[in-house]
């Protein structure tokens, strides 16, 4: 019989379930779900990508990041584009109105590591985050896109180095 307690794989999806859960209830003030969060975090760090792209990233069907960009188009939060080397397909930008709330996303996601870490120490924290980074490294297939730098947050945001007090980002409860 497997301990879950000790099992690496349950212990890092059950964390990132509950470190979602956390966002999701801290971030209740966004009126913006976790998902629109992440689209937002990796839409700021790959503007002008088209969709198919974009859900490659986010690691969903492109047919459920339609509808959801078509609703967040519809709120003002996304805009689409003409592709100018393809007639057929669309690029995605942040509108003005997008830009302010990604800080208020920061927020959010700090606010929840600090929660989240607060059982730690700051040298704890730091080397937490080191040996992920190097597990993540490990699994990250490289000749992928998102492993070369397009991933980054739960949320697509680029890390921050972890200090005391923790105030680094995270959408969607990973790094």
């Amino acid at each position: 019989m497997v301990d879950l307690d000790r099992s690496f794989g349950f212990l890092v999806h059950d964390v990132a379930r509950l470190y979602g859960r956390r966002f999701d209830r801290n971030g209740r003030r966004l009126e913006l779900t976790r998902a629109q969060c992440r689209t937002l975090g990796y839409l700021a760090r790959n503007e002008g990508i088209n969709q198919a792209g974009l859900a490659d990233l986010l690691e969903i069907r492109p047919m459920t990041l339609v509808r959801q960009i078509d609703r967040m188009q519809e709120a003002g939060w996304i805009e689409r584009r003409p592709d100018p080397a393809d007639r057929r397909a669309r690029r995605l930008f942040l509108t003005d109105k997008a830009r302010p709330i990604l800080g208020r996303i920061w927020d959010v996601a700090s606010e929840t590591q600090d929660q989240v870490l607060a059982a730690l120490s700051p040298d704890e924290s730091e080397q937490l985050i080191e040996l992920l980074r190097r597990v993540h490294g490990a699994l990250a297939d490289r000749s992928h896109p998102r492993a070369r730098g397009a991933v980054a947050g739960v949320a697509g945001i680029a890390p921050r180095r972890v200090t005391a007090p923790i105030r680094t980002p995270a959408v969607e409860g990973t790094r």
